[in-house]
């Protein structure tokens, strides 16, 4: 497999490597190599506090410290380089990145565009005419309730220096919101089973606008977006906005656009049709990259 693409992938907000084994597995039986990245405090360096578990004292868990607190979009853009750099020593790399996850390798293609042969957004943050919390007062996220996870947010973001998330509410409310969100087309058993690997914290950082996509590096890559064509997290009027700045702001380079049908998580739960797609995308860069 030498000089042949390796898939790096980077996961979302409260996400982590795991969630992306049933895709590494199809990846795998297509052929193809791949590696999921743990951004810094996530996977097996997350804090699941003590009153996070059984019986939950949410009280206290509002003010247990997390280890992702000061972590920063530099530290995520750093642990990916370090991947892809290592990944770069066998031939060319893919970088993949899936909703907040964009933002991150969006500053990773910012520095170090070299590293990376194929940019691929799946239904992923690319900020560039305005920075990501922007975003979302704009019409395309008019659908979008902002406020939806309130009762599941624990503690002062301020003073913890994280966002937290009680993930394991058993609240029917909150338990209908997140789906709605992330899988309404998902099993409730489907959807559980992938609410339980979600991690409670999250780094507040998102970027300023240092951090949108730079038409002299970034925009010189070759790059993908592959719409969710049912997602309401991030809804396809909004991919379709990133897409069409990202394409304005490099004419010359434009995204090359794919649709997989699905909510924001399904393609992870069931990655067949996504697992082609990015199959058909190695087949786009050069084993000689």
């Amino acid at each position: 497999m030498q000089n042949q693409p390796t898939f790096v992938l980077v996961h979302g907000a409260f996400a982590n490597s795991f969630s992306f084994a049933p895709l590494q597995a199809e990846l795998a039986l297509l052929g193809h190599r791949s590696v999921a990245v743990d951004l810094p405090g996530h996977g097996f360096e997350a804090t699941y506090p003590a009153p996070y578990q059984a019986p939950q004292d949410l009280d206290a868990l509002a003010g247990e410290p997390g280890g992702i607190k000061g972590v920063t979009l530099a530290d995520n853009a750093a642990r990916v380089i370090g991947v892809l750099e290592r990944a770069k020593e066998n031939g060319p790399t893919v970088l993949v990145s899936h909703s907040r996850g964009g933002i991150t390798a969006t500053a990773v293609a910012n520095a170090r565009p070299e590293l990376v042969d194929r940019l691929v957004y799946v239904s992923a943050w690319c900020p560039v005419d305005l920075d990501v919390n922007d975003y979302y007062a704009q019409p395309e996220m008019a659908g979008v309730d902002p406020g939806a996870f309130a009762a599941s947010l624990v503690g002062n973001p301020a003073e913890l220096g994280l966002l937290r998330v009680n993930f394991r509410t058993a609240d029917p409310a909150a338990l209908a919101a997140f789906k709605q969100a992330f899988a309404a087309d998902l099993t409730d058993d489907e959807f559980r089973t992938f609410l339980n690997t979600f991690q409670p914290d999250e780094n507040l950082d998102v970027g300023t606008s240092t951090d949108r996509a730079q038409a002299a590096t970034w925009g010189r890559v070759p790059r993908t977006y592959v719409r969710l064509a049912d997602d309401a997290s991030i809804p396809p009027a909004m991919q379709d906005r990133l897409i069409r700045e990202g394409d304005a702001l490099t004419p010359g380079n434009r995204f090359d656009v794919r649709t997989v049908e699905g909510s924001h998580l399904r393609w992870l739960v069931h990655p067949a049709p996504a697992a082609r797609v990015l199959a058909d995308l190695a087949a786009l860069v050069p084993t000689g990259a």
